[in-house]
């Protein structure tokens, strides 16, 4: 079944090129039956990659999704127009009186600044707590799972020594769980953060568990126990380039940087990556799409039980 989008957006032609089905507004008003309402904070820079990969992603299951993406009022991205962002995003103003069966808030390269130095820390403090009333289940990615999890749980991020930074092997830690149905007991998955979430942190939770996570890489999803809350530490919506691109930008701006690990094959970066992680990415995001958000969202969206999580309370943000 198709992802609903705006018609000019341009992730639609490189889908449809792909032969991934999309469908615009005009067709999608003919049909009865109600879609899912997804909301995507895109955090990341790239906003048309971002877009296109994730909407990939969310494509390849039966069902119709009606897509809004949510960008920030508070910073203004400066890889994008303001006629684009004005034409294909929402700002919370727009959006606050709408519920949503399931948002994904994104990652940022922002990992190292502390989450109240953030310039638009306070507004996705606002969207954190209005999606606890207003989403039925929000799958939160890399910075995005961090900023979730301190905010909502108290939970720090953590420096690493070296970036993680490649493509890592994973374990399975809760075999049958739905979100991992059709998982391998081992797979791969994408990683790029110089932070890290600790499970020793995340096991003084008792709400929170983890379900998959990496000798080398750490900690790769975290759950609250009661499914509405998913947060993933690496990049499942990644690209086979983006590592690439990632790694050939820092060395152009004379970071410092180490090739990715597990991914050029021989470790020669001239050479065209392997990608190894597509199927378990496209599982995750199929099976919570399914499991988590169309098999137990209500129909009447009205009715959406509170998500679990600290209550927010700006008074006690740093200024």
């Amino acid at each position: 079944m198709p992802v609903k989008i705006s018609e000019g957006l341009p992730a639609r032609s490189i889908l449809e090129r792909e032969n991934i089905f999309v469908m615009t507004d005009k067709r999608a008003m003919s049909q009865d039956i109600r879609p899912l309402k997804l909301l995507i904070l895109n955090l990341m820079p790239l906003k048309t990659s971002t877009e296109t990969s994730l909407l990939r992603r969310l494509s390849n299951t039966p069902l119709q999704i009606e897509v809004d993406f949510l960008r920030t009022a508070t910073y203004t991205a400066r890889h994008a127009s303001k006629a684009y962002l004005e034409e294909f995003y929402k700002t919370f103003a727009e959006i606050k009186k709408q519920t949503y069966d399931g948002m994904i808030i994104t990652g940022a390269p922002i990992e190292t600044m502390e989450f109240e130095e953030v310039d638009y820390w306070k507004e996705l403090c606002t969207i954190m707590e209005w999606a606890k009333k207003h989403v039925f289940a929000t799958l939160f990615l890399c910075w995005g799972a961090q900023a979730a999890l301190y905010y909502h749980y108290g939970v720090q991020k953590r420096p690493l020594a070296k970036k993680v930074f490649g493509v890592f092997q994973h374990r399975v830690l809760v075999p049958n769980t739905p979100l991992l149905r059709g998982f391998d007991d081992l797979f791969n998955a994408p990683h790029s953060r110089y932070t890290e979430v600790r499970k020793e942190d995340i096991a003084t939770i008792s709400t929170l568990q983890v379900l998959a996570s990496s000798d080398e890489a750490g900690l790769y999803i975290v759950v609250s126990k009661d499914g509405r809350q998913v947060f993933v530490f690496g990049h499942p919506e990644y690209e086979a380039r983006t590592l690439d691109e990632e790694y050939k930008r820092d060395i152009a701006n004379a970071l410092p940087i180490a090739k990715p690990k597990n991914y050029y094959p021989e470790n020669d970066v001239k050479a065209a990556p392997l990608v190894s992680w597509y199927s378990h990415a496209q599982l995750l995001y199929s099976n919570w799409l399914n499991y988590y958000v169309y098999q137990t969202t209500p129909f009447d969206l009205s009715l959406l039980p509170e998500a679990p999580g600290k209550h927010f309370d700006p008074t006690k943000l740093k200024k």
